[in-house]
């Protein structure tokens, strides 16, 4: 862990007494718990702490108790901003439009952030505490460690619910032991790992019309390169429509790359004022997730990533670079394997 930015959040957050903890306009199960247990940690410091999203939470995060604390006001008064789980300002958009982007950038402000693929883009922020891992949750445990902050059940809980999710179950290739040693220590101070999962499965019902729609979401996904990449386009009707319920793209992506021969799925959303966004979830493997967002100016991680395009282009023209670049990375990784393999024969001969 880079010590010299652990002892500057240690004076920015000591000099501080309102603090605002910033999502991503896409927030997801890591995002908000890195959110609400920083709102557990620095409460306990004696600061008074506000949480802010530019989106509403999706109603697949409303098991993490507190989500409904997260308001998508920026507040007039603050004295240090924590951004949490991103360092590229592309996903504080709803910030940027409104020109509040301005009132971080007047104030001392602080990235703590897992994605390590991409530069940051924030160069607004006075401290980035970048550091690989398979969350940001995960960092945030280790920079407690090291500064020695306590951490409540609450704090605990929401470390444990990051990790889980952007580990998805500790199954990821970004796992590391340190990422099961901490699970294990969480659970030691008490932490129930049935009792998280009991809470997510609880918010995972759907309503008949949310059903129905995912049978016709299924309906609609292409398959290209073989067969090797799933997409499927989800427009700003049904955007409107369900969101509120489900978010559309999550209903289909994980059956999407389940399919057979299918090594990556994309799910691509339109929006009236143009804007195309991207998702991407890639098979064990096929590690390519992070590259092809990054092809678009987004990010992630190898295998869970995204982007955001703003520049105009049609979505048939997106989706057909998207495809395009896809394909050459996935080739390009077969390549590598097949030399491998042909290295590894002449090796045994």
């Amino acid at each position: 862990m880079a010590r010299d930015t652990v002892h500057a959040i240690k004076q920015a957050v000591e000099q501080a007494q309102h603090i605002v903890v910033v999502q991503a306009d896409n927030p997801d199960g890591d995002s908000l718990s890195s959110a609400l247990a920083l709102e557990s940690i620095l409460g306990d410091l004696g600061k008074d702490v506000t949480l802010y999203c530019g989106v509403n939470i999706p109603t697949y995060l409303r098991h993490l108790e507190g989500w409904d604390r997260v308001q998508a006001e920026l507040p007039h008064s603050f004295d240090l901003s924590i951004i949490v789980d991103t360092s590229a300002r592309s996903l504080l958009e709803q910030l940027d439009t409104s020109g509040e982007i301005k009132w971080l950038a007047a104030k001392p402000s602080i990235i703590i952030d897992h994605h390590t693929a991409s530069e940051p883009t924030i160069d607004f922020a006075t401290i980035a505490h970048i550091v690989p891992g398979v969350s940001a949750t995960e960092v945030i445990y280790e920079l407690s460690q090291a500064l020695s902050w306590q951490r409540d059940h609450t704090a605990n809980y929401m470390i444990a619910a990051g990790i889980l999710s952007d580990s998805l179950g500790l199954m990821s290739e970004g796992t590391s032991p340190r990422s099961i040693h901490i699970i294990a220590e969480l659970v030691e101070q008490g932490v129930s790992i049935p009792e998280l999962e009991n809470a997510r499965r609880s918010t995972q019902k759907k309503s008949q019309a949310i059903l129905d729609y995912k049978g016709r979401l299924l309906q609609r996904v292409e398959y290209e390169a073989d067969q090797r990449i799933a997409t499927v386009t989800i427009p700003w009707e049904e955007i409107e429509k369900y969101s509120n319920e489900y978010n559309p793209s999550m209903l289909v992506i994980d059956e999407m790359r389940m399919v057979d021969d299918v090594s990556i799925a994309i799910a691509f959303k339109t929006y009236p004022d143009g804007r195309i966004t991207g998702k991407i979830r890639a098979n064990y493997g096929f590690a390519i997730a992070a590259d092809l967002a990054s092809h678009f100016g987004g990010g992630g991680h190898p295998y869970a990533a995204g982007f955001r395009i703003t520049d105009g282009r049609s979505i048939s023209q997106v989706k057909s670079e998207c495809i395009e670049r896809a394909t050459q990375l996935l080739d390009t990784l077969k390549q590598g394997t097949d030399n491998e393999t042909i290295q590894h024969q002449h090796a045994i001969d």
